[in-house]
């Protein structure tokens, strides 16, 4: 059920990927930031099958970094959240999700450790903090909206949202600065659909920077907890 149940989800608009689950209400769950920027009639879902699936509306929650996608076709039962908080620092977690390059059909498996919790700051002062599990364990970008499982259940305790690389703040703002440079030395080239793109040289060691952070795996992410699931399910009116 579990297999069956994960998605690839990519956003032509963006060129990004994530993985999504699809839930007992019938929608598909992900991460805010895997469909930020993104009409809602360009994603794409792709099921371990190969099956691919269009979506007809989403809700939000830019501070807990949710997404419910409304498909445009049924999909049938999915899985269950876990409404009893029962994650215990120790316990043995798993996730599926489609990391890095990796583009399916059949989602891969992450396995960890719950290694304890974290409350992740707001995105404004005036909302609340979010409820992270610290897993002990291999996420990678590609793996944001994934389901989080204890070993041996398939009730699903978290959503996948980040890993640690840790930076500090001169390298993430020099980054960010060179990814926004426009001007100087061009390259031509083509983007994922083959479409020509000019980018300059400061954008291309950019580029280059983050696919090696991309790469480097410090062995600790984060999920969103299944409680800030609910919550968020049910104060948008969503059958869990």
């Amino acid at each position: 059920m579990a297999i069956r149940s994960v998605y690839l989800l990519f956003s032509p608009e963006t060129q990004t990927k994530g993985t999504a689950f699809l839930t007992r209400g019938g929608f598909l769950l992900t991460n805010w930031h895997v469909v930020k920027d993104s009409q809602i009639g360009n994603l794409v879902g792709i099921g371990s099958d190969g099956q691919q699936i269009g979506f007809k509306d989403v809700v939000i929650d830019e501070n807990r970094d949710l997404a419910a996608l409304t498909p445009t076709k049924d999909l049938g039962d999915g899985l269950r959240i876990q409404r009893e908080d029962t994650a215990q620092v120790g316990m043995q977690v798993f996730a599926w999700g489609y990391p890095l390059g990796y583009n399916g059909p059949a989602p891969l498996l992450s396995v960890g450790y719950l290694s304890g919790f974290n409350d992740s700051p707001p995105y404004e002062e005036t909302a609340s903090v979010v409820k992270h599990l610290v897993v002990n364990g291999a996420f990678n970008p590609g793996n944001s909206g994934g389901p989080l499982f204890v070993s041996g259940k398939e009730e699903v305790i978290g959503v996948v949202v980040s890993k640690h690389f840790p930076l500090t703040r001169g390298v993430e703002s020099a980054m960010t600065a060179l990814a926004n440079q426009r001007s100087g030395f061009m390259y031509s080239g083509t983007d994922a659909l083959g479409n020509k793109i000019q980018v300059s040289e400061a954008q291309v060691v950019a580029q280059i920077l983050a696919q090696f952070q991309d790469l480097s795996q410090v062995m600790i992410g984060e999920a969103i907890s299944g409680s800030e699931v609910l919550q968020f399910l049910e104060e948008h009116g969503l059958e869990t």
